[in-house]
């Protein structure tokens, strides 16, 4: 499996000026190579090297860093054809397909730049890299991390590395190719019942509540509004400085949920069954003013959190259909939508079994992955 080591670089003045210098050249080069892929239609990797090579090497750039840049153009242009076939730009024939379809891909001045171990060493045990820029090698630059970051990039780190300028501060993105965990035969199974107005309900009881979050989003939502309403230099620094701070405060509270969820499992040999909601922003039809929540759930990002930290710690996942596990009965299992008198309330109507609605939810999504576990070993073992 592969994981995402992030490390700070600790440059000086003048180091942190040839490393903006770096960013900035690459991809004015890259925006260059856009344009020429745009202009002639060559998008593959090995066609477009051959097409603008010359020309970046003309810019300023050394081999590895324009072929990267060749690299990374051609990347963003099979990601923009994936894009238009999926219909995420619209339906063809639509104004917004049409303003993608007929504009070269733009990047960032500051936007990330790819490395290999021919332009960026790394010596580890003295927290320092060696990497290319346009003002020559630097070397001996130093970067902080943990004793568990240091170790992961030791024992596994494969491949490109990125330089990212974010918030002030220059990162290195390293990626490690992690071998996940012996997985263990599960004693049953913990059921996790994603929602809005609670993150995650656990089959234990467990209620993970939605309610801060949603606040923190209200909140951002709006002052976000009132800035963009008064549109003034201070305004705009504001919006600027506000960016990303939701989408980090989201992420991190995902990572603690998913932790906690993880490690009750493994502590009790259970497995995890997730509801697969894929696709369910199509699917479901709400009122206008629920369609912001809706579109701000990061229910997928949780999801991921746990499935990738369940590997880690060889913790069996599946995923179950989610159709009617709300108005199911985890009891007696009959299904009728009058179950469900309000969102927090479950009473079955057949047996009058009672409970928190998340919580029978959860109960049912976990029979129905132990169910699914032992069909899909029963066909496993008769193989």
């Amino acid at each position: 499996m592969k994981l995402v080591v992030q490390v700070k670089l600790l440059p000086d003045a003048a180091t942190a000026e040839a490393l903006r210098e770096t960013l900035k050249l690459c991809n004015r080069a890259a925006g260059h190579a856009s344009r020429r892929a745009h202009a002639t239609g060559v998008t593959g990797k090995t066609a477009l090297q051959r097409l603008v090579y010359g020309e970046l090497k003309a810019m300023g750039l050394s081999a590895q860093p324009a072929i990267h840049c060749v690299r990374k153009v051609a990347g963003a242009y099979a990601t923009l054809a994936q894009n238009l076939k999926a219909g995420n730009y619209g339906p063809p024939g639509s104004r917004r397909r049409a303003r993608v379809e007929n504009a070269p891909v733009r990047f960032r001045k500051d936007a990330a730049q790819p490395f290999d171990d021919r332009s960026l060493s790394w010596r580890i045990q003295e927290r320092t890299v060696s990497i290319w820029t346009v003002r020559g090698r630097l070397k001996d630059l130093a970067f902080a991390c943990s004793a568990e970051q240091a170790a992961m990039l030791a024992a596994y780190r494969r491949g490109e590395s990125d330089l990212v300028w974010r918030g002030g501060c220059f990162y290195l993105y390293a990626t490690c190719e992690v071998p996940p965990a012996e997985q263990y035969v599960p004693d049953g199974f913990t059921g996790v019942d994603l929602g809005i107005a609670n993150i995650a309900t656990t089959s234990d009881g467990t209620v993970h509540c939605g309610k801060h979050i949603n606040q923190v989003r209200h909140r951002n939502r709006r002052l976000r509004r009132r800035l963009q309403g008064k549109g003034t230099k201070s305004a705009k620094r504001l919006l600027r400085h506000l960016s990303g701070r939701e989408a980090r405060f989201a992420a991190d509270t995902n990572h603690r949920i998913s932790k906690q969820i993880v490690t009750e499992a493994q502590r009790t040999t259970r497995g995890i069954a997730l509801e697969d909601l894929g696709g369910i922003r199509a699917r479901v039809r709400l009122r206008k003013p629920q369609r912001v929540t809706l579109h701000a759930w990061s229910f997928a990002q949780l999801g991921a959190f746990i499935a990738y930290k369940a590997e880690r710690a060889g913790v069996p996942v599946v995923h179950v259909d989610p159709r009617h596990t709300s108005q199911g009965c985890s009891a007696c299992g009959h299904i009728d939508k009058n179950n469900r008198p309000d969102q927090a309330t479950f009473r079955c109507t057949s047996c009058g079994f009672a409970e928190h609605a998340d919580v029978n939810a959860a109960r049912n999504i976990a029979a129905r992955g132990a169910a699914g576990w032992a069909v899909s070993h029963a066909a496993d073992d008769a193989a």
